[in-house]
């Protein structure tokens, strides 16, 4: 008998990842060691038929019934993404809002159909690839002018719908997880080779719609470099691009739909530039006693022309707890990959940078071909880490600690003072209201002109005012990057969390010129209002 495995409906991932009590309890003596405070809870998640929803508020018309849905379980399921607050209120029982609908649509004329009828009465359309938005990008959380909201489900867009090999490309649907997409290329060899934290259960659609950032360190850091052309649906038509190795005529069309988060329309599918499966491997975990110079090595590794496949920072708080290392040194980890040759010389050279920067290598480096895995050290902790990290969010939320993860990217020249601004800022919110707490920082990706720093904060929480905590501190560390010359999200997207420092950071002109394609492409100014613009007046 086949046992379908179930997601959480509140949570992060796989619902019978979830531990229980006694081990949950265990993990908060772990955390009491290394972050200074025990959680004082441990609560215990609703049942999915305890959750209670408000009645829809619009029903479709005949015509799209067949693919629209006002079930309990769906409209629970489509309530919220995947941030500290998301889950803390889905563990809470709290689904206030809930999507009217959710629709299921298999074609593009469904779609279309969809549209025309959500236009023509006002109702607010959320496109929904995996749920996994920490930004707030899929809450029906619009005013009163919508009469209801509709959450739109790509998950029957799923297959990948033809390869060419001669240009190395792939069509894919939009709505194709990242196990989904790479095990159809796999079967011929190839692979996209783009890994988010949320690849299991992301989506190529919601990659595009918010320039994900992947696996690659250095050179392919986002999805935006993978797209060869895109095809959405607006309410107005068709968009498609023509499929082109890169083109200067004028603005590109691809470019404005990367990014665009659902307000244009709903990508459909898109040609994504594949590569054949890495052969070779080589990874190096080295360590650092000073984090400047640690910093000074990326830098110089990042301006070499070496563009290793991982060059990811931990300064020693994040090692520590990702139990990468426990001696109080900072991390780096380098890799390269490739299908073609050995990676020897592409190592050595990375690792004497290192040296000339006081880092040392005691395990020296690990050279593998396809299928082997043992011998990785600390690049294989961090990565079962980075993979299993957003677990961690459930668990915090059943024992009321805020947690959570906030990213930027910023020039060298401004690093040092970002870096410097950020912790205080963040430490000084933590003290103000929670009395304590944790902060770290990582490197995501790098590049010749600066790098793109990942920070995690960790306090003790109050109940019932969790998310207000939260809210203090994110508000703190979003302030501080702004003010230091930081973008408010290197791969994380705007949605409705980020709005008003992208409002900061942004040309005021070019907010207008948005305002006026969303205008040609939407005139109802149904497609996710509140995202990245205010909703329709």
């Amino acid at each position: 008998m086949t046992v379908t495995r179930a997601r959480s409906f509140w949570g992060w991932g796989w619902e019978d990842k979830f531990p229980n009590t006694e081990a949950r309890k265990a993990q908060g003596e772990h955390a009491q060691l290394m972050l200074g405070f025990a959680p004082e809870r441990c609560d215990e998640p609703p049942s999915l038929d305890a959750i209670e929803l408000r009645d829809s508020r619009v029903s479709p018309p005949s015509s799209l019934a067949s693919f629209v849905s006002a079930g309990h379980e769906t409209r629970v399921r489509h309530t919220y993404g995947r941030n500290y607050r998301d889950v803390l209120r889905g563990f809470r029982g709290d689904f206030r809002p809930a999507p009217d609908l959710v629709a299921t649509p298999s074609n593009e004329n469904e779609i279309s159909a969809l549209l025309d009828w959500a236009s023509g009465a006002g109702v607010a359309v959320i496109p929904y690839g995996g749920g996994t938005s920490v930004v707030g990008g899929v809450e029906g959380s619009v005013d009163d002018r919508y009469p209801g909201v509709l959450s739109l489900d790509l998950g029957r867009f799923d297959r990948v719908l033809e390869v060419e090999r001669s240009s190395m490309s792939a069509r894919i649907q939009a709505g194709a997880t990242g196990p989904e997409l790479e095990a159809q290329l796999g079967k011929q060899g190839l692979t996209l080779r783009h890994f988010p934290q949320s690849f299991e259960f992301s989506t190529l659609g919601g990659w595009v719609a918010t320039r994900a950032g992947g696996h690659f360190a250095t050179v392919y850091t986002h999805i935006d470099e993978l797209v060869q052309s895109t095809r959405a649906i607006t309410p107005r038509g068709l968009w498609e691009s023509r499929r082109l190795p890169g083109s200067g005529a004028g603005p590109s069309p691809d470019r404005m739909m990367l990014g665009s988060e659902g307000i244009f329309g709903v990508i459909t599918e898109a040609w994504m530039r594949v590569r054949p499966r890495p052969v070779f491997r080589a990874t190096a975990t080295t360590h650092f006693v000073d984090y400047s110079r640690a910093v000074a090595a990326v830098r110089a590794l990042s301006q070499s022309g070496l563009f290793p496949s991982n060059c990811r920072l931990l300064d020693k708080r994040e090692a520590a707890l990702n139990a990468v290392t426990m001696d109080g040194t900072h991390v780096l980890v380098v890799g390269f990959e490739s299908a073609d040759h050995p990676l020897g010389p592409w190592m050595e050279r990375a690792l004497e940078l290192v040296a000339d920067h006081g880092g040392t290598c005691p395990k020296g480096a690990s050279y593998r071909e396809a299928g082997q895995r043992e011998g990785e050290g600390g690049a294989g902790t961090w990565r079962e880490a980075f993979i299993d990290m957003p677990y961690l969010l459930n668990v915090m939320a059943s024992m009321g600690i805020v947690a959570d993860t906030f990213e930027t990217a910023c020039t060298w020249d401004r690093f040092e003072q970002l870096h410097s601004n950020v912790i205080a800022e963040v430490r000084k919110a933590m003290k103000d209201v929670c009395g304590k707490g944790f902060v770290s920082c990582r490197f995501t990706h790098v590049y010749p002109d600066g790098p793109a720093p990942y920070f995690t904060f960790i306090a003790p929480g109050r109940y019932g005012a969790e998310a207000e905590q939260w809210m203090a501190i994110k508000r703190a560390a979003s302030d501080a990057v702004i003010a230091s010359g930081g973008t408010i999200t290197h791969h994380h997207a705007v949605g409705r969390v980020h709005r008003p420092w992208y409002e900061r950071q942004r040309p005021a002109l070019f907010g207008e010129a948005l305002r006026a394609a969303k205008a040609a492409l939407d005139p109802a100014g149904v497609m996710n209002p509140g995202v990245l613009l205010d909703p329709a007046t």
